[in-house]
């Protein structure tokens, strides 16, 4: 690969417009290995070049796609080296892909727990809410699909513990009302 000329570089501003990240997330980016360290100007600023552009946009397209920065890692490890098949990056795609169709399974579920919460809401004036009523329940488990049923499946939701976080601190507001 050539040499990126002076004048072809440009400044940490310029590659941000241009590919929509962010200067502390290409900072960010650079601490943590993913960007290669940029070179400098005699005035000490960052410059950089195509082949950092491209791989700027690279990582914005797979964190796009929800890719973790572990995975990006790999799929640059990958790339770097030069020596990867598409049979590699197919595994790494379809186990994101696997991820991706489990939290949307949880999310399904949690959208048909809020939807029968809300619905047994009238939306009235009074200070009794069932919606308020079902998250200070202690069984209430959005992953599971019950809103306030006692037995609970394993935690195999990422949800799980969210939810559990919010009525632990449902409860607590609630006791400091009383007082």
């Amino acid at each position: 690969m050539a040499m990126t000329t002076r004048s072809a570089r440009r400044s940490i501003g310029a590659l941000s417009r241009r590919t929509g990240c962010n200067i502390e997330t290409i900072r960010y980016y650079e601490r943590i290995g993913l960007m290669p360290p940029a070179t400098r100007s005699d005035g000490g600023h960052r410059l950089y070049g195509e082949a950092q552009a491209r791989r700027l946009g690279f990582i914005r397209r797979t964190r796009q796609l929800g890719f973790a920065l572990d995975e990006v890692r790999t799929l640059l490890k990958l790339v770097d080296g030069g020596r990867y098949t598409c049979a590699q990056v197919k595994r790494i795609t379809v186990h994101h892909l696997d991820d991706v169709r489990r939290k949307i399974a949880d999310l399904r579920k949690i959208e048909r727990v809020l939807e029968e919460m809300a619905a047994q809401c009238d939306g009235g004036t009074v200070p009794e809410c069932p919606v308020i009523d079902a998250l200070f329940e202690p069984g209430a488990d959005p992953a599971s699909g019950s809103i306030g049923s006692s037995g609970s499946r394993a935690d195999a939701s990422p949800y799980n513990s969210h939810t559990r976080a919010l009525v632990t601190t449902g409860a607590a507001v609630r006791r400091r009302r009383r007082i």
